[in-house]
């Protein structure tokens, strides 16, 4: 057997070290943060070149906040659709679904395709590019994430530190496009490790903070909302608050049931998943010339309602606009998240609560800047989730501690709302239409591992069912066990017959056991889950179910019992325990 090179021992070494020292970890996890913040700068510099080559707008101009666009410009969503279309022909093939971040996390052990990002970054920069409404934060994750997770799996890192780069890669890259080293973190905390513990918050924060350095030192931008001095923020001002929290929580529940709507209308119709970003892109075309606030992400436009103080009438439009082609752009095949757009509707929700407000109640004094920024949070952690994550990211911007209590109190109240009645986030709801039941990043995958085919006794030496009471009760006195599994001619499973019932019968010993088979209808899969398993243990009301191979044949091959399932369903969920919290 060769000797290992100088190269392959150096790797051996460096996966020594990323497993056992902690120093080193850290180390990788800044790594991963100045990637995350390279890949943010990348992207945001071709979108934004992209809006200066097609729309024909100043370099420092953002596309949402140009005041009217020529109609030819209605033109170029259709185009970038149809360029998108031409990435889904050519991957048309691919019949693997792509795994964001948070699926990543929570099935598969924060295993993610490098190949897939890159797609993934590549369609959602054609989509923002083009003028679609979808932010560039999906992009940001996935493609800090998809390196974060291929570095670590390429050093052998742990289910559980593998997890943990997928954390710091969506950190690093949120901390460099919003300018908020605490927003990336508690991003990560909340929405794609689905924890917060000791363990998690030096790797974390370490890579929000490198993310966000490096965009700063290359050039990007961190926008500064300005809050009015003088603000006084007392009780008295927590009810309209909390109110708008409500609110735009069912608002949010609105949209995310019409995304849906429309990616059902997309896909009950005959067009072919390529051709539909493209009649997406009309919809988005024709919204663009009513105003162009409806274009793109909404970064420019977010800003100008904060600058300034719009009609009445103009917030209902823009509002329905943005709503209208954000629902277009996502049903349509448009790659892209609603991060960016839920807080830009939420400025435009608090702008319109705000100005309602005074005309009913003049004397109240809510300042429209503060309605706006406290509706920006209360609609994102409706829509992406995080109630901690948007807080930080109202104070990052604003630099006003007064504003958290305010904020915190009205995201809570979004959330509560949105989990009470819809009880997904966007993300997760998505993830829940294709037949996950995942909600949240927290690290379920082991207990797909965990089946009853796994757990489940294979010793089985079933009866027949025409099998005589006498020959039974003399096969099987009281006492030599409890349940015996009865099959019928043809093996197939016929129910359970309790000892105890068989020597408690009045019935005569020439009879059968046939009369006594309990649980007829209740048998277990190999391939259920712990949770289903316990599920069908709870609705039979039994301590012992059969296993069978199907559902059409039924030959038993197994026996679990209740107890056993839930022994080893509570030494994993330790197990997982334990490991999240970085006690193992």
């Amino acid at each position: 057997m060769p000797l290992p090179t100088t190269p392959e021992r150096l790797m051996i070494r460096l996966r020594a070290l990323l497993r056992s020292s902690e120093p080193t970890l850290l180390g990788f996890a800044a790594l991963i943060g100045i990637l995350s913040g390279v890949v943010v700068v990348v992207i945001a510099s071709i979108t934004q070149g992209l809006h200066v080559l097609l729309y024909g707008i100043d370099p420092d101009e953002k596309l949402s906040a140009t005041a009217v666009i020529d109609w030819w410009h209605a033109a170029i969503p259709v185009a970038g659709g149809a360029l998108l279309g031409l990435v889904i022909y050519i991957f048309r093939n691919r019949r693997r679904l792509i795994v964001d971040p948070i699926e990543a996390n929570a099935l598969h052990g924060g295993q993610m395709s490098l190949g897939d990002s890159l797609r993934v970054g590549l369609e959602n920069t054609i989509s923002n590019g083009f003028g679609a409404s979808v932010g560039l934060e999906a992009g940001y994750t996935q493609v800090a994430s998809g390196i974060a997770s291929t570095l670590g799996a390429r050093f052998g890192l742990r289910r559980t530190d593998l997890r943990l780069m997928v954390g710091c890669g969506s950190a690093g890259a949120i901390a460099a496009a919003f300018g908020g080293p605490l927003t990336g973190a508690f991003y990560a905390f909340e929405l794609i490790i689905g924890v917060y513990s000791v363990a998690n918050v030096a790797p974390v924060l370490i890579a929000a903070l490198a993310g966000y350095l490096v965009s700063r030192a290359l050039g990007l931008e961190a926008h500064i909302i300005t809050i009015s001095d003088g603000i006084q923020v007392d009780a008295g001002h927590y009810p309209p608050y909390l109110a708008l929290g409500l609110l735009l929580g069912l608002l949010a529940i609105g949209m995310m049931r019409l995304i849906t709507l429309v990616e059902r209308g997309f896909q009950t119709s005959r067009l072919p998943r390529y051709f539909r970003p493209a009649v997406g892109g009309v919809a988005v075309g024709a919204l663009a010339l009513i105003t162009p606030q409806a274009l793109s992400g909404g970064h420019g436009a977010l800003y100008l309602n904060l600058a300034t103080t719009p009609a009445l009438g103009t917030l209902i439009i823009v509002i329905l606009a943005k709503i209208a082609a954000t629902s277009a752009s996502v049903g349509s095949g448009f790659r892209g998240g609603l991060f960016f757009a839920s807080l830009f509707l939420g400025v435009l929700a608090g702008r319109l609560y705000g100005v309602s407000l005074e005309m009913l109640f003049p004397g109240l004094a809510l300042d429209p800047t503060v309605t706006a920024v406290v509706g920006m949070s209360a609609l994102a952690v409706g829509v992406i989730g995080g109630p901690l994550t948007m807080t930080f990211l109202a104070l990052e911007a604003t630099r006003d501690l007064q504003l958290t209590g305010i904020v915190l109190a009205a995201s809570i109240l979004s959330t509560i709302t949105v989990r009470q009645l819809f009880g997904y986030s966007f993300s997760t709801w998505r993830l829940h239409l294709r037949g996950e039941t995942i909600r949240g990043a927290q690290d379920i995958g082991w207990l797909r591992d965990l089946t009853v085919g796994r757990m489940m006794r294979t010793d089985v030496r079933p009866i027949v069912a025409t099998m005589r009471l006498d020959a039974f009760r003399s096969l099987y006195p009281l006492g030599s066990a409890q349940r015996v599994v009865a099959t019928d001619a043809n093996g197939a499973y016929a129910g359970i017959v309790l000892i105890a019932d068989a020597h408690a019968t009045a019935e005569a010993g020439d009879g059968t056991v046939a009369p006594l088979c309990r649980y007829q209808g209740s048998v277990l899969l190999p391939d259920m889950t712990a949770r289903e398993a316990a599920a069908l243990f709870d609705a039979a009301e039994s301590e012992e179910l059969a296993v069978v191979d199907d559902l059409d044949h039924k030959q038993v091959i197994g026996l679990l019992t209740e107890a056993h399932l839930l022994r080893r369903y509570a030494e994993e969920l330790d197990k997982a325990r334990r490991s999240l919290s970085g006690e193992s």
